[in-house]
């Protein structure tokens, strides 16, 4: 069978794929992208939109609640018709499909809903046999939840099977203390279920500051959720219509309606051919590349979660439009910085994040200043509510260079980009500090720290 030929094959029509095509067409290349399942990936279908979706909705519900603390006539329990909402935030996704299968077709690119392996280091083969051929081929075949090896574990679901709950739950138990667990057990709480996280570790969001990371805690629990830190879970067992926990160092009553794994995710490489082209893995079985999107065979690059680095839907896209501006754009240096990479992990309120933690900072030069602000907003103050904002700042050197900025609270997923800019560019305190501040703001509270 003759190859097709083309001049980029990308593997994947997720975040990073479909950045990879269009950007590759933009520059008048003939390209095929192969994705079988709906376009967007993760974070269109099970992952940040619908994620964001519920988030809204849970926000709503607490937004109501304050609401009838300031005098607002609202019902004390107020109904979520919760097909009416996943009906809403579905027909959201569609119009997403629709409109990348739209650009797909005015950018001339071509989608082929088949899974394709790597016979060589240029062509790629699919499941009925159709072969492809070119001089660059993408893999951004993303990654997947994983859960953990104990008996019973098929009795649990992950963040997938959060998307497909077509009801509230009741009584859930959320395994893992890392930024999904933490949303979904927010989102769930404030849509009325009862939670419990049991995390492993001694704290959440290990990646993050840990004063910030604390802080959230508190307002976890000021808000219902159980948290169960150095907690294993050792077995599940089916108990009539609920699931029964054996834990090690958990709560006593440990049955639930549901319970979600939230313990990792792995890249999605397997069946793709790697191993036959010669394309080197990691010991997680990522893809390994260098700071260009190289992996181990020239012509073969990857971008985004299948490579491991910075999961976040915006690196992915970022990583493959520089990679296609260098390979295709006359621009060999172009490759995407690391460094200084903004990310929300979108609790109640969000926490925002930029650059260093204070522990990372500590490593890295020695000597920090840390600079803060805990208050509580103006609308939870106004309805007497407890959760508290805490800001944070981490400096570095005689001329204070931020290197760290850290957000939990109101607006945190918003006020944060601005910031990000600000860091990645090198600010100081001092030029914080000259920046007049917009007033009555919580991001005020970022130049008036102390």
């Amino acid at each position: 069978m003759s190859a097709r030929n083309y001049d980029v094959v990308v593997l994947g029509g997720g975040s990073g794929g479909l950045a990879a095509a269009f950007r590759a067409a933009s520059y008048g290349a003939k390209v095929a992208m192969l994705e079988p399942a709906p376009l967007g990936g993760t974070c269109v279908n099970v992952g940040c939109v619908p994620k964001k979706a519920m988030w809204l909705a849970a926000d709503l519900a607490e937004r109501i609640g304050l609401a009838r603390k300031i005098g607002f006539d609202v019902p004390a329990e107020p109904a979520l018709t919760w097909s009416t909402l996943l009906e809403r935030r579905q027909q959201y996704i569609a119009n997403i499909h629709a409109s990348y299968q739209k650009r797909l077709d005015e950018t001339g690119v071509v989608r082929v809903s088949n899974r394709g392996h790597l016979i060589d280091a240029h062509t790629v083969q699919c499941e009925d046999g159709t072969q492809f051929r070119a001089e660059h081929i993408v893999i951004a075949t993303g990654a997947h939840p994983l859960k953990p090896e104990l008996p019973g574990a098929e009795l649990g679901g992950v963040s997938d099977d959060f998307f497909a709950l077509r009801a509230r739950p009741g009584r859930v138990a959320l395994v893992g203390g890392g930024y999904i667990a933490v949303e979904l057990a927010g989102v769930l709480r404030a849509l009325g279920s009862e939670v419990a996280l049991l995390v492993r570790g001694q704290r959440l969001l290990d990646r993050f500051d840990a004063e910030v990371s604390d802080q959230l805690a508190e307002n976890l629990r000021l808000q219902g959720v159980e948290l169960h830190f150095g907690c294993k879970v050792e077995t599940l067992q089916r108990q009539q219509q609920q699931i029964r926990a054996q834990l090690h160092n958990g709560p006593e009553q440990a049955v639930f309606d549901t319970v979600l794994f939230a313990t990792g995710r792995g890249p999605n490489t397997k069946g793709l051919g790697l191993e036959q082209a010669g394309v080197k893995l990691g010991e997680k079985g990522q893809i390994e590349v260098d700071d260009y999107q190289n992996t181990s065979v020239p012509g073969i690059y990857a971008v985004g979660d299948v490579t491991g680095r910075v999961t976040l839907t915006p690196v992915a896209i970022a990583a493959a439009r520089r990679l296609m501006d260098r390979v295709l754009g006359g621009h060999p240096e172009a490759r995407l910085d690391y460094e200084n990479v903004p990310s929300v992990v979108f609790a109640h309120p969000p926490l925002g994040s930029v650059g260093l933690s204070e522990e990372e900072a500590s490593r890295r030069f020695g000597k920090v200043s840390t600079y803060y602000s805990r208050f509580r907003p103006m609308l939870q103050a106004l309805g007497q509510g407890e959760v508290r904002s805490l800001f944070k700042m981490v400096c570095v050197g005689e001329d204070e260079k931020v290197v760290g900025i850290h957000l939990l609270g109101e607006g945190a997923d918003e006020i944060l980009q601005g910031f990000a800019v600000a860091v990645k560019a090198g600010v100081t305190r001092r030029q914080m500090e000259e920046t007049v501040a917009i007033h009555p703001t919580s991001a005020e509270e970022v130049v008036l720290m102390r």
